[in-house]
């Protein structure tokens, strides 16, 4: 027989037991006390509610302070937790979950999975070997292994935190360790750390960051930089601390680029702004301006221009490679 209501386990096992949460309700087939262990132990389709917050399991046990006030929740065999706000739901699946009746902070240990839905539609999807979601602040803290699906984005990395605001919207993905982001159309990031806000939609990535883009015909488009920033509304993208890319025999080096796409999104005009350089062959030609495209592929470098072309010698072993008028 369940029993719907705390308030008769407390006086069954534990009686003078304060309650902080007067919404807090415990369903089991069987419940007990184990006054050894000072915890409550509950068999059989366990149902925990707290406020907005539903756990679910096949057993679950809740230990007590020193002062017989509950603590910790833990339930074990693969529990379900679930919270609902408006057309939001967020829902937590692991080996182990540990929800605080004080604190409402719900810890998953093991295999576990995050997702975020806006109504029946996934939003955020988050693996991870341990998963932290605090319900009052909506700050979800992840660690080992971590991977997240967002829209097209999809993210990897040691550690991550996603806020969320108090309706269950998105608002700022947080990545660091490892952390590498894979785009549709096959194009990838890496870097220490990434911070993606979703109200400005702006994809920041800082410590020792590179972006990989796939063109039409397959080639590549590569560029390091200390730090980069692009804005996926307008799909510009900003880079600024020892710039360098690579496209086909282009390389090129700078302080500061902007990058612009074509009518299909892909990126096809590099701006540098500051002394920058682009090489292709044996020709290096430095400048304060450059723009490079890449279709059609062509060059302009603008402000101070010099041109060096490496081993250019005639040949002639007598006048050890160099050039001159003969005299």
């Amino acid at each position: 027989m369940k029993k719907t209501v705390l308030a008769i386990i407390i006086t069954l096992f534990a009686a003078g037991l304060i309650v902080q949460a007067s919404d807090l309700v415990i369903e089991s087939k069987t419940q007990s006390y184990a006054e050894n262990e000072n915890k409550l132990k509950f068999e059989g389709d366990v149902k925990v509610t707290v406020d907005d917050l539903k756990v679910v399991g096949e057993s679950a046990d809740v230990s007590m302070d020193e002062n017989q006030k509950l603590d910790t929740a833990t339930f074990y065999d693969k529990p379900y937790a679930y919270e609902v706000k408006k057309n939001k739901k967020r829902e937590v699946k692991a080996n182990i979950l540990k929800m605080s009746l004080i604190t409402k902070v719900v810890k998953a240990q093991g295999d576990t999975q995050s997702i975020v839905f806006d109504g029946k539609t996934p939003v955020v999807v988050i693996n991870a070997d341990e998963q932290e979601y605090d319900t009052k602040t909506g700050i979800m803290t992840a660690t080992g292994a971590v991977t997240i699906h967002y829209k097209e984005l999809e993210t990897f990395s040691d550690h991550a935190k996603v806020k969320t605001d108090k309706n269950g919207d998105l608002k700022d993905i947080e990545l660091t360790g490892n952390a590498r982001i894979k785009q549709q159309g096959g194009n990838d990031s890496f870097a220490d750390k990434f911070f993606y806000n979703a109200n400005t939609k702006i994809l920041t990535a800082v410590g020792n960051t590179t972006s990989n883009a796939v063109m039409e015909d397959g080639t590549k488009l590569i560029l390091k930089s200390a730090r980069q920033e692009f804005a996926q509304d307008k799909n510009i993208f900003n880079a600024s601390g020892n710039v360098r890319v690579w496209y086909q025999d282009y390389y090129a080096a700078g302080p500061k680029i902007v990058v612009y796409p074509n009518k299909e999104g892909k990126p096809n005009e590099v701006y540098f702004t500051g002394r920058s350089s682009i090489t292709q062959g044996v020709r290096t030609i430095y400048a304060d301006k450059i723009k490079m495209t890449m279709k059609p592929k062509d060059f302009h470098a603008d402000g101070n221009t010099r041109t060096v072309i490496k081993n250019i010698g005639s040949g002639d072993s007598n006048n050890n490679g160099g050039m001159g008028l003969g005299l």
